[in-house]
């Protein structure tokens, strides 16, 4: 395989690869539990041999810590003040209309992907859910396909046709643990024939959204990631991996869900109508049910917005409340895209 080493730009940063294909893969939903479960039953030899031959630590992700946000923090380089996106879901204060925020449409930023594959490099970007492959695929001469939807994979609209046959397998079911390792099995077949080298696969976490990191069925899953893996490696491949975001229950000590009604306790409050924006809300409502730990609330413009900043940052289970201007720059979040007030709640609380 003959690899182009020549470097690129990409957002204010110089790129410069070696001659071995490159690989990045986001584990979603992987938070570090997850990892040292499995280390500890020994299931994860290739990831643990990376850990101690490489290099491992834990970084903070970008905020909101939701798929979209942190994928397109991964794949363009820069936060999301940058490259505009701010969540799945947002209010489009220039139209007055909820959006989901799932197209390259939204996207500030060139991305690594289509730098590397100007300069010469054989470009493929894999994702389980088909709602980031039009944001990875932004500007890209190269592959892009989703395991969602690897049957619509056509060369004109994708870089590639028959990814199924190649896989020598179906499209898996989005709401599995099939639907990651197909994105890993496919990376593995696009370096054997020669399709690519500079990839980047990025995972679901429907098995972390179920399961506990001791749970058997979140063992086995992890199990089967590291032996992919280990098939890229012997490839000879330079692997890097990641998460998007971390994983926590978000339940009361009896189970139940730990839920603040934030828009239904400002309203009743105040005595105002109030638009609370939940940037989680996507279309996999299986995963989540569209509650996480941030939101942004859109204010009556008439109103002054400090006491309710102030009234709810008093509220048990919020730990922060910034109004935009704060948000913008401590959280490096586009202004234009966040409510007048973000709120983040305690992690083990939805809102």
């Amino acid at each position: 395989m003959i690899v182009s080493t020549n470097s690129f730009a990409a957002n204010g940063r110089t790129y410069r690869p070696g001659k071995r294909p490159l690989v990045v893969i986001c584990l979603d939903g992987s938070a570090d539990a997850y990892l040292a479960a499995a280390q500890s039953h020994g299931l994860i030899p290739h990831l643990s041999e990376m850990g101690a031959r490489g290099f491992r630590t834990s970084a903070r992700a970008a905020l909101p810590t939701f798929t979209n946000v942190n994928n397109a923090s991964i794949i363009t380089g820069v936060p999301p003040s940058i490259h505009g996106i701010s969540g799945n879901f947002f209010y489009d204060e220039t139209c007055g209309e909820e959006r989901m925020m799932n197209s390259a449409s939204f996207l500030r930023a060139d991305t690594i992907a289509s730098a590397a594959a100007r300069a010469g490099r054989r470009v493929a970007v894999v994702t389980a859910k088909d709602k980031l492959r039009d944001i990875f695929a932004h500007r890209l001469e190269g592959i892009a396909f989703s395991a969602e939807k690897a049957h619509d994979a056509r060369r004109a609209t994708h870089g590639i046709d028959g990814v199924e046959m190649i896989m020598g397998r179906p499209a898996p079911e989005i709401y599995s643990a099939d639907a990651s390792l197909f994105v890993l099995q496919a990376g593995v077949a696009l370096l054997k024939r020669n399709l690519a080298d500079f990839v980047y696969l990025s995972t679901t976490d429907y098995i972390q959204h179920l399961h506990a990191p001791e749970e058997q069925a979140a063992l086995e899953f992890y199990r089967s990631i590291d032996h992919e893996i280990g098939e890229l490696l012997a490839l000879g491949a330079i692997v890097g991996v990641t998460a998007d975001h971390g994983m926590n229950a978000k339940q009361r000590a009896d189970g139940q869900p730990n839920v603040i009604y934030l828009e239904s306790q400002l309203e009743t409050e105040f005595e105002e109508k109030f638009r609370v924006i939940l940037p989680i809300t996507d279309p996999y409502v299986v995963h989540h049910g569209a509650l996480g730990s941030f939101a942004c609330v859109h204010a009556p413009r008439h109103m002054d917005i400090e006491p309710v900043r102030l009234w709810l940052s008093d509220v048990p289970g919020i730990t922060e409340v910034y109004d935009r201007a704060t948000a913008a720059m401590t959280l490096e979040l586009p202004h234009d895209r966040i409510g007048d007030l973000v709120v983040m709640s305690d992690h083990n609380v939805v809102l």
